[in-house]
């Protein structure tokens, strides 16, 4: 019970994180798919080739599974709410927890 309280809160704020990570992943593709940013520059790169090893393990099953929008990915949305639906399982988690020790 001691360790499972910050335990929760820990995983919740690694999720949030995560969602900044994807959005941030996102943002970048479509900088470089515009030109505004030169994927030959080391440091964007370095980014990029991050941002990607990241989110793709996420993000690979929910593309498996969408069907073809013509060129559009919405898979990074669906990460997001599916990220949002398991903070809010955590936190109904951690409420019952709080309610129980009391």
């Amino acid at each position: 019970m001691i360790i499972l309280g910050p335990l929760i809160q820990v995983l919740y704020f690694a999720l949030e994180i995560y969602i900044f990570l994807v959005i941030a992943s996102a943002i970048l593709s479509w900088l470089v798919q515009f030109g505004v940013v030169n994927t030959r520059n080391q440091v964007v790169s370095l980014i990029g080739e991050f941002l990607w090893r990241v989110t793709e393990p996420a993000l690979r099953p929910i593309r498996r599974f969408m069907p073809n929008l013509g060129g559009i990915d919405i898979s990074p949305i669906i990460l997001i709410l599916i990220i949002y639906f398991l903070q809010m399982v955590l936190q109904n988690v951690l409420v019952s927890l709080m309610r129980a020790s009391m």
